[in-house]
């Protein structure tokens, strides 16, 4: 059981370039989740002062 896990972490000897190419994909997809998360907090912050201002009178 021990020995398939270690030969599928291996990768068929291509896991130098392999895992370094996962854990950059996490990085950006975790950076992107973030990034997204931040920005819709702020939107969410600015949608209220807009609501708070009320209409605009032209």
């Amino acid at each position: 059981m021990m020995g398939g896990l270690l030969h599928w972490l291996a990768m068929g000897g291509y896991w130098p370039f392999v895992w370094p190419a996962y854990a950059v994909a996490a990085i950006v997809l975790g950076g992107l989740a973030a990034e997204t998360v931040r920005r819709h907090r702020a939107a969410r912050i600015r949608a209220a002062a807009l609501e708070r201002a009320g209409p605009v009178n032209s």
